[in-house]
């Protein structure tokens, strides 16, 4: 019942002209970013961040929550005509999209992907409004200790398991924790890490280092890695699916989204595992006429079921954000920083103190969901058109529209040559395959966590074994340390075995 009367308070926030406007903005720009290749909804929602600091809080959230979904959308489109994914949750849907386009099917396959999409959103923003207040309830139960805890499974999780290498991860997770500490701590009022410089003394603003690495980072990586070549992009035809194509999506569709939104909600979840066993999934339940499809011509279960396990997933990983303050994935981490912008800490309190924000927000995923189906379908040709944009020109603009928002925020030099040197690092970051979501992640939570642990010492009287003594806090040490270990310890037994 909480959750209705939730929604019913949203809906008639949601559904007012501003909101709406904000939303159709949000789903607009996501897909045509979601479309172009390299540029995915964490550069988009970073570049967006100077807005929080003009624009009233919902309009900005349903606006960031727009081009979240929207990219998820768009992403299957490069995919399918380029053979080239914008995001890792769109890898899998290349396989047999792009064969597909080569054989003459271009329009089909990305129907059965924005439908797909769309079954998967709505499944998943129900998942978000009837599992939310559950966790909220759970969350109100955990002490310090346990909170902790929890942000070391989030740090060992994003940073050790997700990314390519453990070292690599843990590397990028330090730095972020290294950018957290600067400014004045809390708890003795001491500069710590500001270098002599005044500007520092309020610490390293969130929104300029995801700007930074998402940003300017990304986009001299790309242009780093630019080629003259020009894309080679599929023609689109019909979109209409034939009775036997619907058919075959269906079951992919509804099996993709129940697979994929329990892996968002998880701190290790992400896009690419239920992707890939939805693939498998439908490889192994496809009947044996269509079976030779899969690989050659491209089957159209292939595109279905990994496209709609991509969008639940992405629902998903709003669950732990909203109900715990916990990203987990980098576009997640930088919403977090957008919610601190505004002075709001997302966690088992925000249901209460920013009722109203919250439904409002979850109402509005609704709404750009539809929003979302009824733009892609008939807009496909202008997203297929949007990919022949010049890449150099398109850099430029990503770079001008970064320094103008930074300089707005603070009108300060200072936090210009930090923009610059964190984008530069991150650019070698990109390069040398270290991943930039740890950096944010370790930055926004870093001082959560050491606030949470000098409250849980505090509580204890100094005594460190709190955390091990207190059975929820010690099982979920244990979870991390599994998490951090056993995938080595698993890949050693396996090549030791005969």
């Amino acid at each position: 019942m909480e959750s209705i009367a939730g929604l019913q308070l949203g809906f008639s926030h949601a559904l007012t002209l501003g909101n709406l406007g904000w939303a159709l903005l949000g789903c607009f720009l996501g897909t045509a970013i979601g479309v172009l290749p390299g540029i995915g909804p964490a550069l988009t929602i970073a570049l967006l961040l100077p807005i929080t600091f003009k624009v009233e809080a919902t309009g900005a959230f349903i606006l960031f929550c727009g081009v979240f979904y929207g990219a998820m959308y768009g992403g299957s489109t490069t995919s399918i005509l380029l053979n080239t994914p914008g995001e890792s949750g769109s890898i899998i849907t290349a396989l047999e999209g792009a064969k597909m386009a080569r054989n003459g099917r271009a329009g089909p396959a990305l129907a059965t992907a924005a439908i797909g999409s769309f079954i998967a959103g709505t499944i998943g923003t129900l998942g978000i409004s009837f599992l939310g207040p559950v966790v909220v309830d759970l969350a109100l139960k955990l002490g310090p200790a346990e909170y902790f805890s929890l942000m070391l499974l989030c740090f060992v999780t994003v940073s050790a398991v997700l990314g390519g290498s453990a070292l690599r991860g843990l590397t990028s997770l330090f730095f972020g924790l290294l950018l957290g500490l600067v400014g004045i701590d809390l708890q003795t009022g001491q500069p710590r890490m500001t270098l002599g410089v005044p500007e520092l003394l309020d610490g390293v603003n969130v929104v300029l280092v995801a700007v930074a690495l998402f940003a300017v980072g990304e986009t001299l990586f790309l242009a780093w890695r630019h080629t003259n070549a020009a894309p080679q992009v599929r023609q689109v035809g019909s979109i209409m699916m034939s009775r036997e194509d619907w058919r075959r999506s269906i079951g992919p569709w509804f099996r993709g989204s129940l697979l994929g939104f329990p892996f968002g909600v998880m701190p290790a979840g992400g896009t690419e595992m239920p992707t890939m066993l939805s693939y498998y999934a439908e490889r192994k339940l496809v009947k044996p006429e269509h079976a030779k499809e899969f690989g050659t011509t491209g089957a159209i279960e292939g595109v279905a079921g990994p496209e709609a396990a991509n969008n639940a997933a992405a629902a998903g990983i709003l669950v732990p954000m909203l109900t715990l303050g916990l990203p987990t994935s980098a576009t997640a981490a930088i919403m977090l920083s957008a919610f601190q912008s505004y002075g709001i800490n997302p966690g088992p309190m925000l249901f209460e103190q920013q009722g109203a924000l919250v439904w409002t927000l979850i109402a509005s995923l609704y709404v750009a969901n539809i929003m979302l189906v009824v733009l892609n379908l008939p807009l496909v040709g202008l997203w297929a058109r949007i990919l022949k944009i010049p890449q150099p020109q398109l850099y430029a603009g990503i770079l001008v529209f970064a320094t103008i928002g930074t300089y707005g925020i603070s009108n300060s030099v200072t936090d210009l040559v930090l923009l610059y040197v964190i984008g530069i690092i991150g650019m070698f970051m990109r390069r040398f395959d270290f991943p930039t979501a740890p950096v944010v992640i370790g930055m926004i939570l870093g001082p959560m966590a050491e606030q949470a642990m000098r409250q849980a010492l505090t509580i204890s009287e100094g005594d460190w074994t709190t955390f091990l003594t207190r059975p929820v806090s010690l099982a979920i040490l244990l979870l991390a340390l599994a998490a951090l270990v056993g995938p080595r310890l698993y890949g050693r037994l396996v090549s030791r075995a005969p």
